[in-house]
């Protein structure tokens, strides 16, 4: 396999899928990281999956893909725990006002929240993705500098252009070939 990426080759990448429409961009993205190599795992928010199914990431990664605190497991292990240890890196794109939220105020509600909460000390990229007024809220935007102050996550955009809801504006999340990047960055 020939990759324009090979410092993702045997990589681990736990990539974290929430509810804004830029959801369908985290499928390509999963994509382009397995074909350069990387082992993919996914975490998708209920709300992930009512616009891209779990199937699709299981698709395109040849992993499964996990959507739940409460599922069988016949090997015990505590999935939030085994999926933060197993990670080189976190990436959560899109990363909805919402996750942001939860993660800046340490709230663990869901799988990818409360492996989030796991990840303190890990290399952690957010790719925002928002309404652009969403993203210029003063609580917005003192949650991503607690999370960039204190936790060290990083954030790669949000990038300015249309919005799903018609408007122009900052708020789009970066494009894949960035994120991409930003990840080779913080390996």
């Amino acid at each position: 396999m020939t990759s324009e990426h090979p410092q993702l080759s045997g990589r681990k990448v736990l990539l974290g899928v929430t509810g804004g429409i830029a959801a369908y961009k985290a499928a390509d993205l999963a994509s382009k990281l397995t074909c350069a190599g990387a082992a993919v795992r996914t975490i998708m928010t209920d709300n992930a999956c009512r616009l891209v199914t779990p199937a699709t990431f299981e698709a395109v990664t040849g992993q499964p893909v996990y959507t739940s605190l409460w599922h069988e497991s016949n090997d015990f292990k505590i999935s939030h725990i085994q999926l933060a240890d197993w990670a080189d890196c976190v990436v959560i794109a899109p990363a909805t006002a919402n996750l942001i939220a939860k993660a800046a105020a340490g709230i663990c509600d869901d799988l990818l929240s409360t492996t989030l909460c796991v990840c303190w000390d890990k290399k952690v990229l957010l790719a925002p993705a928002m309404n652009s007024r969403m993203w210029a809220n003063p609580v917005v935007q003192r949650n991503c500098s607690i999370l960039t102050d204190q936790l060290k996550f990083r954030l790669i955009g949000p990038e300015s252009g249309r919005l799903a809801c018609g408007t122009e504006g900052v708020g789009r999340m970066a494009e894949v070939p960035a994120i991409i990047e930003g990840i080779i960055r913080i390996l």
